[in-house]
């Protein structure tokens, strides 16, 4: 057969709409993955008796490899075609989705998803990339809204399907979806796709750039993850989270001086993309954070099996979807800025809405809180993508897609890290004062506090008590994981609010009120990167 190829004098093929949708699958299945793990995770734990920081890896290594790789598979789209990075990322995720669901054990889990985070780095930049050559700029905002669209709904509404699967189907079932998932968006990629590269890209790889990136992040997101149960003042704790620090910073001495780095640093002389990648940082942190929580208090707290946690959790998608068209409208009327901040906002306002149901639950609260938040996510989302994607001159694209999607996995990975994290410190010290409270010696409140993020402890505990105790001791534990959730929450969404109130000294506007265009800012001599 055939391959499509590009057309020459900016000529657009009559078939990229089609195309379209098999990037959107493509990215849909990505998203999906990224968001339906959550809710399988007390059953997974269940089934497999192991703990929730385990889990955690099961549910942070997707994100961790993909935001690890996906500057350098944008780098390989960039010289290899981009086309070619998203067919090889969809056999990829396909055939190792469905040999992890297969793995026995929890290990075998990690390593899977690690795995599908590989092909997920080369089928987002990928995805993004291509959109800018193949569509003119007049149909550029739609196409960026179709797939931020599908993004956002398979984010949204993964807890929804994962539950849905794991309750009429197993959990596995949340891994050999992605088989067919993934033949589809092949074959629409095939056969309707252009295929876009940089002629004058350089087929260098940045290895050192992308081991002090990739190990910054690593160490950062275990130092978080690990910190639940070493305890924060751990000095191999203390060293990792160093340890990110330094690389990080390593890291960006090294691009600086690099004839050919991962990143080009003339990105962030744009004002609108720095300001697009912090907005896309910290709607992924708190987004991912709270939806993980939620999930776990739903089931863990509330009651409710995986299927009704899941759908419960699917108002957001509707405003996400109501809201995405209006967000480009806005964009293109008034500028990308003004969506953007207004976006960040509400989702701080619908978190800090949700979080109430920490002390007092009422569901008519929390879908209150996720149709706010809801509304956020989608008047941002073509904003943003339309100015981190498709503001930086062409031959930047891939690396653009690929930065904007650093942000979007490392930042949902480190929004459950820390949301969990914050909420396990609550709870343990909510635990140890009710204990000391009640009349119990400094040793058995600590026992108790460990065992309220410890299942295994919390079973030996509950099994050595008579009926009456153990229900009263259960009813206090699901009290403080409700306390721990909604103050995690709260200040996921306080995050989100500072960050929209800051946004405007970061993401500066010109005399005429709209965003400078970062076309202008970017194309700048390296001598004057930062």
């Amino acid at each position: 057969m055939d391959r499509p190829t590009a057309v020459p004098n900016h000529g657009y093929s009559e078939h990229r709409w089609k195309a379209l949708a098999g990037m959107c699958v493509a990215a849909g299945m990505v998203w999906l993955s990224f968001a339906d793990f959550g809710v399988a995770v007390p059953t997974i734990s269940t089934e497999l008796s192991v703990s929730l920081p385990d889990l955690q890896w099961a549910n942070n290594a997707f994100s961790l490899s993909t935001g690890a790789l996906v500057l350098a598979a944008g780098r390989l789209g960039d010289v290899y075609g981009r086309k070619r990075m998203l067919e090889i990322g969809l056999l990829v995720m396909g055939a190792v989705s469905l040999a992890t669901a297969f793995v026995p054990g929890v290990t075998g889990m990690i390593v899977g998803r690690g795995a599908m985070g590989v092909g997920a780095a080369l089928i987002l930049p990928a995805t993004l990339a291509l959109i800018p050559p193949m569509f003119p700029p007049e149909e550029q905002p739609r196409a960026f809204g179709a797939w931020m669209a599908v993004a956002w709904v398979g984010q949204a509404a993964g807890p929804a399907v994962g539950g849905v699967l794991t309750g009429l189907f197993g959990w596995r079932s949340t891994f050999w979806i992605n088989a067919p998932l993934a033949l589809v968006g092949l074959w629409l990629v095939r056969r309707a796709a252009l295929e876009s590269t940089d002629p004058n890209a350089s087929r260098h790889i940045d290895i050192p750039g992308l081991l002090t990136s990739a190990l910054a992040a690593f160490c950062l997101l275990y130092g978080c993850t690990a910190g639940q149960e070493e305890g924060f003042t751990d000095p191999l704790i203390i060293g990792l989270l160093i340890a990110s620090v330094v690389l990080a910073a390593l890291f960006v001495y090294l691009e600086k001086r690099l004839s050919d780095p991962l990143i080009d640093l003339r990105l962030f002389s744009s004002r609108p993309f720095c300001g697009a990648l912090v907005a896309n940082s910290v709607m992924n942190i708190v987004f991912a954070g709270v939806s993980f929580l939620l999930t776990l208090y739903l089931q863990e707290v509330r009651g409710y099996g995986p299927v009704a946690a899941g759908l419960l959790l699917l108002p957001s998608t509707v405003t996400i979807l109501l809201f995405n068209p209006f967000g480009g409208r806005v964009s293109a009327r008034r500028g990308p800025r003004l969506p953007v901040m207004t976006g960040v906002l509400l989702l701080g306002v619908g978190t800090l809405v949700a979080a109430i149901i920490g002390r007092h639950y009422n569901y008519a609260i929390l879908a209150a809180g996720l149709l706010v938040l809801g509304a956020g996510l989608g008047l941002m989302s073509i904003p943003l993508s339309d100015t981190a994607v498709a503001g930086p001159p062409e031959e930047l694209a891939g690396t653009a897609s690929g930065m904007f999607k650093v942000t979007s996995m490392l930042g949902g990975a480190f929004g459950v890290a820390v949301t969990v994290a914050v909420e396990q410190a609550v709870e343990t010290n909510q635990a140890i004062d009710r204990a000391k409270a009640a009349g119990l010696s400094d040793a058995d409140a600590q026992q108790l506090g460990n065992a309220v993020t410890d299942s295994k402890l919390a079973d030996q505990i509950l099994s050595s008590v008579d009926q009456a105790t153990s229900d009263a001791i259960s009813a206090a534990f699901q009290e403080v994981e409700a306390i721990g959730a909604g103050r995690a929450m709260g200040l996921a969404g306080l995050l989100a609010v500072v960050a929209a109130l800051a946004l405007p000294l970061i993401w500066r506007t010109g005399k005429a009120g709209r965003a400078e265009p970062a076309e202008a800012a970017v194309k700048v001599s390296p001598t004057e990167a930062p």
